[in-house]
């Protein structure tokens, strides 16, 4: 799996365990195999397990243009609340898509209706009309945001130790606000994230293409991982894939087809009628993208609680005030 890295120590903030921060600019290794491997199928299972208990919700996330809209969007929400008390406004994020080069104005605005329609994102104040209604997180949006942390700290802890899962849970609307727009301006600005390997590309800029490339992921037992070679998956049929993501056959066909004919998957038998593989270098794009990921938002909750530790409990516990809305 590569070079495992070297971790450097810092001091833990806020009662958080000792644990070992990891370096963004040793990206380029991979952690220790074993464990990381395991933490790399808590994500890709834990993103499948969100998709089936909120498929529309999910959906918004399943590309790496909506990926990263959504990030924008929280991102600038939770500065801007907490700066001036005002959210996110659908001008506000066609500014925001042709500032990180996401997308045009008119595709960050279909998004916005979209997230609207839906009841990803809830007006909170109005002043002139829609265009510049203002917009919060809905409840449950920021729970999936909070889960979202949630898990990729448990991954991190799985590979280098330390207590961020439990240090996040003791107060989550806090780091949440706090975290969000540094990580979110460190992925929309790193160029491993903006510009992935091939066959990650494939899946990542289709409709629900990343809930494909994580079923795949998450169909691999963990004991084939330490293998060579091509790794078997528990994926079968076609048909049942599309159905699972709501994404028609053709559909599909077309990006399995892609990835086929690059190396990237094959059949272990008959086609259509036998298990799909992928090979080792789809696992590495996919396993390194993961990587890249989790060294930001490491680095992101490391700075902010070692900001947060010189204030004391008090000051922590009343850091949110300027938030809009309570949730669950």
């Amino acid at each position: 799996m590569g070079k495992v890295l070297d971790f450097r120590v810092h001091r833990p903030a806020g009662g958080m365990r000792a644990s070992r921060a990891l370096p963004t600019d040793k990206a380029d290794g991979l952690f220790e195999p074993v464990a990381f491997s395991r933490a790399v199928l808590l994500l890709a299972r834990s993103f499948v397990e969100v998709h089936e208990a909120s498929p529309r919700t999910a959906a918004l996330f399943a590309t790496q243009q909506r990926w990263l809209l959504c990030h924008a969007a929280l991102g600038d929400y939770f500065r801007t609340i907490r700066e001036s008390g005002t959210g996110l406004t659908r001008r506000g994020l066609g500014n925001l898509a042709l500032q990180y080069a996401i997308a045009s104005r008119n595709t960050a605005y279909a998004f916005f209706d979209e997230a609207l329609q839906y009841d990803v994102i809830r007006p909170i104040a109005a002043s002139s009309g829609p265009q510049s209604e203002q917009v919060a997180p809905a409840p449950f949006t920021l729970q999936m945001l909070a889960h979202w942390y949630s898990v990729h700290f448990q991954a991190l802890d799985l590979i280098g130790g330390g207590g961020r899962v439990a240090r996040f849970h003791t107060e989550p609307k806090n780091l949440l606000a706090l975290v969000q727009p540094i990580a979110a301006h460190a992925l929309l600005t790193s160029p491993a994230i903006r510009s992935p390997g091939p066959l990650y590309t494939i899946f990542t800029w289709a409709d629900a293409g990343g809930l494909l490339m994580d079923r795949l992921i998450a169909g691999i037992e963990p004991e084939v991982l330490a293998r060579q070679g091509r790794l078997l998956t528990d994926v079968s049929s076609i048909s049942y894939l599309a159905q699972s993501f709501g994404l028609s056959r053709a559909h599909t066909s077309r990006k399995l087809a892609a990835a086929e004919s690059i190396g990237g998957i094959g059949w272990s038998g008959r086609r259509g009628h036998s298990q799909l593989w992928i090979s080792r270098g789809f696992y590495e794009e996919y396993a390194h993208a993961h990587a890249r990921k989790l060294l930001i938002l490491d680095e992101a909750f490391t700075n902010v609680l070692s900001a947060l530790e010189p204030l004391g409990e008090k000051s922590m516990a009343t850091a949110d005030r300027g938030l809009a809305e309570e949730w669950a």
